[in-house]
């Protein structure tokens, strides 16, 4: 079936009440909005929901068409609200993940633009989660809340909160504004402040932590690489399978053991870039890498070089699964295969 008409067949289905899912599967009956799939986290966040709920109770957005369609897909700006509002009503949304946003090291190249396209975005999905009865809205924040007034080791849940960058304004301001409509409104809005995440799935998109990411794709194709922070800097890391574990761990948790409603600290591990080049050489012993410190280094000096996520521990039963080396034996079995079918290299990226 030519792919438009596989686009049809799946706007026709969606959510239809006389329709199950075509993988016959028995699913849970919440209807899913994914803001942002295209991106790093979204692309695989849209396919573990789809794992859970159905792929035709996944309705996948973004502001760009997918490379590869894997189920119902529409193009959406979260910054136009009646867009939105007109979708969460015909599709008769329950839940919705709110991923879209201009990242740290991006956002910092047009701060005015990164301010308008997070907070526009946020504020027009919580205005209509609550005046459509949204069930559920997870909004993803980060560790860039954080700045150089914060405890930089173990740091806290209740911390300072000046950060260096418009994304981390941004990211502070969303979460005081989940925490505004969940005392005002009761929405039930729930959050993670992200550390660096890494995994094979997608090239990152304007991160500081994107070497984290790169590294590996370089090593696996034998190729030299320049890291644009210091070998010495600490930064705290996730997995993308720990990621996604936890973003659907905390939306399945019973609402009255959540006793944050800002963003829970997660953690998984610490390292820096050299030690990620070290746990690399266990495998490929001949990888290099040299240094040269550019912008972003001043916005990883700004962050915590580890975080206390007890809260999350307590609350939820957050337990990450994955180490430094764990998750580099995973990554270059995955990139080694993805290179070998696809014979790509990331020049051609």
């Amino acid at each position: 079936m030519p792919r438009q008409c596989y686009a049809a067949l799946a706007r026709s289905l969606y959510f239809s009440p006389l329709n199950q899912p075509p993988d016959g599967k028995r699913m849970k009956q919440d209807n899913i909005l994914v803001i942002g799939a295209n991106g790093q986290i979204g692309s695989v966040l849209t396919a573990a929901l789809r794992e859970v709920y159905g792929t035709y109770r996944v309705l996948a957005t973004d502001i760009r068409p997918p490379l590869q369609e894997s189920g119902p897909f529409e193009i959406l700006d979260a910054c136009q609200g009646e867009a939105l509002d007109r979708l969460v009503r015909r599709q008769s949304i329950t839940q919705i993940y709110h991923l879209a946003a201009i990242l740290s090291a991006s956002g910092e190249q047009d701060p005015l633009r990164a301010w308008n396209v997070n907070m526009t975005s946020m504020l027009n999905v919580l205005e209509i989660a609550r005046q459509r009865h949204v069930a559920k809205v997870y909004f993803p924040s980060s560790i860039a809340v954080f700045g150089q007034e914060a405890r930089p080791v173990n740091t806290p849940q209740y911390e300072v909160l000046i950060p260096e960058t418009v994304y981390g304004i941004s990211k502070v301001a969303g979460e005081n504004w989940a925490n505004y409509y969940y005392r005002k409104y009761g929405l039930d809005v729930r959050s993670l402040r992200y550390p660096g995440i890494i995994g094979y799935q997608s090239m990152p998109g304007g991160g500081t932590t994107d070497y984290a990411v790169e590294i590996y794709h370089y090593a696996i194709q034998k190729r030299p690489y320049t890291c644009f922070l210091r070998a010495d800097t600490a930064l705290p890391m996730l997995y993308m399978p720990d990621a996604i574990r936890a973003t659907l761990e905390l939306m399945e948790a019973p609402a009255n053991r959540l006793s944050v409603r800002i963003g829970y600290n997660l953690a998984g591990m610490t390292f820096t870039p050299a030690e990620i080049a070290h746990s690399i050489r266990q495998y490929l012993p001949d990888f290099r890498i040299t240094y040269r410190p550019d912008y972003r280094q001043a916005i990883a000096d700004s962050w915590p070089s580890s975080i206390d996520d007890s809260l999350a521990r307590r609350d939820w039963g957050w337990r990450p699964q994955y180490d430094l080396d764990a998750m580099t034996k995973d990554m270059l079995q995955h990139l080694e295969q993805h290179y070998h079918l696809h014979g790509t290299t990331t020049e051609d990226r």
